[in-house]
């Protein structure tokens, strides 16, 4: 099989139309993004917002699939003629916190708030499968329409993997696109690489047991604080000194918990922390290290020591060729101006890792900063305070169509 990147692009002007039918589409990608930003919901059961987007996608010749075990919604478009089939995803679930942004269309919900754009990714989607749905005779092959909730730390695209996600279209998906939107990047830029775009992240905690007493008297008592305030600055030694700094790991302990009062030595001290890598190889180093480290200093300090470790994604790796063939679409349909190649990752997580663990494809950023404001000063993503400027929505949504449009062109397959 001849894959797409070695196939002519398709004409400039087909690339312009898409954008413009994108921006055709920006009221009704607004309208949606608003209503699910007002009523967020967290983790694997979203059925609010499961209703939104199926209403959204009614009357579309699409054949839809809901979730068992979460409320995910999967929509496969067919083309004119048989073919391949590509994934493009959105993420569904909001962050619990508070809103402080001050906009018309404010979180509904105390406590709850989209944060982290994901209703933004869902409004995009939807309006990528509308736009696709009026091109159905340009595509041999199918497009499945990835739709997932509990990507804020509940394995959502696990959870649709399981189900058949990957399988959706009657055969397993040879392309695979994420998109991300992002506060800190100028509004309508894509970015992207090529490998690790984003990390794994473990969490890890280390009870020490030492033995109670007075505080006026530590002889006679053996003093677990200093045994776990050691492990925090050799902790960083063990990075600085075990992992190779071209292959990076980032430990960081972010919780310390001890005492009770001025004048007890407690028996026992935590601390908690993530781990952040961009490759397996180091990720298993790390979990080996950590807890050899944590032991010998409780050992030294006469304290007993118990680690743990809680997997989190893995790190989200994309493959070579498909990161330069976004960026070439970027170029294409957004602008030259509108393409860019990341000169690093990010050490935030996604669990989008999952689906390009088993399938090439590519992750990329959106930015979206808002107007007047410098990017390296917006308000972040997961900020009580972020706000994503709108306009770029047309280009996350053109982009979706293209990377579809592009890969089942007739002559993909041959």
């Amino acid at each position: 099989m001849t894959g797409p990147t070695e196939l002519p692009s398709l004409p400039d002007a087909r690339f312009a139309g898409l954008l413009a039918e994108a921006k055709a589409l920006q009221p009704s990608t607004v309208a949606l993004r608003r209503e699910l930003h007002r009523h967020p919901e967290l983790g694997l059961t979203l059925p609010e917002t499961q209703a939104a987007i199926l209403k959204a996608l009614d009357g579309l010749p699409l054949e839809i699939t809901l979730g068992k075990s979460t409320t995910s919604v999967t929509a496969v478009l067919r083309g004119k003629t048989p073919g391949p089939a590509i994934l493009l995803r959105g993420d569904m679930d909001a962050l619990p916190m508070p809103e402080d942004t001050g906009a018309e269309y404010a979180s509904a919900v105390d406590g709850v708030m989209h944060a982290c754009g994901h209703d933004t990714h869902v409004a995009m989607l939807a309006s990528a499968a509308k736009l696709l749905s009026g091109h159905v005779d340009e595509l041999a092959g199918s497009v499945v329409f990835m739709f997932q909730p509990g990507e804020e730390g509940f394995h959502g695209a696990r959870h649709m993997i399981h189900e058949g996600v990957l399988d959706a279209a009657g055969e397993r998906v040879e392309q695979v696109f994420g998109l991300h939107i992002f506060a800190n990047l100028r509004s309508g830029l894509i970015a992207t690489r090529r490998g690790p775009i984003m990390a794994s992240a473990d969490a890890f905690s280390v009870t020490v047991t030492g033995k109670g007493g007075h505080g006026s008297m530590p002889h006679n008592a053996i003093d677990p604080v200093p045994a776990a305030a050691a492990m925090v600055g050799a902790l960083q030694t063990m990075v600085t000194r075990r992992v190779d700094v071209a292959d990076p790991a980032v430990v960081s302990v972010t919780k310390i918990l001890a005492g009770t009062t001025t004048n007890v030595i407690p028996e026992t001290a935590e601390i908690a922390g993530t781990i952040r890598t961009l490759s397996e190889k180091t990720r298993a180093l790390v979990r080996q290290e950590l807890p050899a480290v944590c032991e010998s200093i409780g050992a030294a300090y006469g304290c007993r020591v118990l680690v743990d470790i809680e997997p989190g994604y893995p790190p989200t790796v994309n493959d070579d060729d498909m990161a330069d063939h976004v960026l070439r679409l970027a170029g294409e349909v957004l602008g030259a101006e509108n393409a860019e190649e990341m000169a690093a990752p990010i050490m935030g997580a996604e669990d989008f890792s999952y689906v390009l663990q088993r399938v090439p494809g590519a992750f990329a950023f959106l930015g979206a900063c808002p107007p007047g404001t410098d990017p390296a000063e917006a308000a972040a993503n997961h900020s009580n305070r972020v706000h994503y400027d709108e306009e770029a929505f047309a280009n996350g949504v053109a982009l979706y169509a293209a990377f579809a449009l592009d890969g089942l062109r007739p002559g993909w397959s041959e």
